[in-house]
């Protein structure tokens, strides 16, 4: 289960619960990924409804990867999350609230 007090989301990819967390290195990799200056222009882009599916993707994979998956973008390229597109989003954007945040 996914503990919001240590920055975790679950979600579901091809039938197989994953919990994702923003550490320090998934943060790290995600920076130098964005075409951001910075993580807190993600953050604003977020807030403001401009985020695209680059961004919900590349926060998935550090989010993944930050919980101990070793995979790539690539291999999410034609995987089934459970809930769509908007699902995915919504992780994305707890992925942010919970790692920056205090938890609800």
């Amino acid at each position: 289960m996914a503990n919001p007090h240590r920055g975790e989301v679950a979600l579901v990819i091809d039938g197989q619960r994953h919990v994702m967390k923003l550490t320090l290195g998934a943060l790290a990799e995600l920076e130098a990924g964005l075409d951001s200056d910075s993580l807190v222009a993600l953050i604003t882009r977020f807030e403001e409804g401009r985020i695209g599916s680059r961004d919900v993707l590349a926060l998935i994979v550090a989010g993944l990867r930050g919980g101990g998956w070793r995979g790539t973008a690539g291999d999410l390229t034609a995987a089934e999350i459970e809930g769509g597109p908007l699902a995915a989003a919504r992780a994305a954007a707890q992925l942010l609230a919970r790692a920056f945040g205090e938890p609800a």
